[in-house]
């Protein structure tokens, strides 16, 4: 039988914690677990009330990997869901982590956290802005560097806030508290800022996606604000090699990167990170924050 935990007051059954899901650093899925309760508090707070994907990976990231909207099946019943438009083939039902046991019971499925940018209360109006900058080989993060304050500068001249977080994969993610907004015009604006760094730093940024395009540079993503997409949120681990997380970071630290594995974090890192800076991507989460779109 799978051993049972109780999580403020629900029971919850967790299987294979002796598991390796990261060979090369030996993680298991039970660190995987403890992981995402020790950072719980802000975790839960940039999850909340934003229907869930999931990219599941059961047997670490060198298995099958797969990606999922609808609310896995044996959810427990005291899950939060939400309906959610889809343009193309209907509503879904999604999964919302609003408290431990559901973050718990997330993180026993071993999972990435995606979010859109919007939340369920007004699906496709969107209150944040996302920049992804994916760096083609052999750019890396320390290009997106270069990008990442070029665009901070190009937002502030707007008026609007920017925070900062690598992907946990290869790049950084730009986000901006913004009032609400339709996502088609959040995604219009975006796209204008990615087509005029292409312009001012043509030997650095790319707009489009092509690949032949990508070598060496740094492809700004604009197209996640769009209504059906989503992006990694803050703090989440991801399917790597070894157990790296999406994390906030300052602009010194963006402004001082000349080599990538600065901008690299491993979750044993995040604990520390937080106890030394608190979350630095709080401000998202104050409506107070929140700017117009020009």
């Amino acid at each position: 039988m799978s051993p049972i935990t109780v999580v403020e007051g629900r029971r919850l059954p967790l299987t294979n914690l002796d598991k390796v899901l990261y060979p090369e650093t030996g993680t298991t899925k039970g660190e995987v677990v403890h992981y995402c309760t020790t950072t719980a508090e802000p975790l839960l707070a940039h999850l909340h009330d934003r229907p869930l994907s999931f990219l599941r990976y059961p047997d670490g990231p060198d298995g099958q990997r797969f990606f999922t909207k609808n609310v896995p099946p044996g959810t427990p019943s005291w899950v939060k869901t939400c309906e959610v438009p889809h343009s193309t083939s209907g509503p879904t039902r999604q999964a919302l982590l609003q408290d431990l046991p559901s973050l718990v019971w997330a993180a026993n499925l071993v999972v990435e956290l995606h979010t859109p940018q919007w939340t369920c209360r007004t699906p496709g109006t969107a209150d944040r802005l996302v920049l992804d900058l994916d760096p083609g080989d052999p750019a890396t993060v320390v290009e997106c560097c270069v990008a990442a304050q070029w665009l901070h500068e190009r937002l502030a001249a707007d008026g609007l806030e920017v925070f900062a977080k690598t992907s946990g994969s290869k790049g950084l993610h730009l986000v901006v508290p913004i009032e609400p907004t339709p996502s088609e015009r959040t995604t219009a604006y975006a796209r204008t800022l990615a087509v005029e760094a292409a312009r001012a730093l043509p030997d650095l940024v790319v707009h489009k996606m092509a690949k032949a395009l990508r070598p060496g540079k740094v492809f700004i993503d604009f197209s996640q604000n769009a209504a059906a997409k989503t992006t990694a949120v803050a703090y989440t681990l991801r399917a790597r090699a070894t157990p790296t997380v999406s994390a906030p970071v300052t602009w010194d630290e963006i402004a001082d990167c000349d080599d990538p594995e600065q901008l690299s974090f491993l979750f044993g890192e995040i604990g520390p990170r937080i106890e030394r800076y608190g979350d630095l991507h709080a401000p998202l989460l104050d409506p107070d924050r929140a700017r117009p779109l020009p």
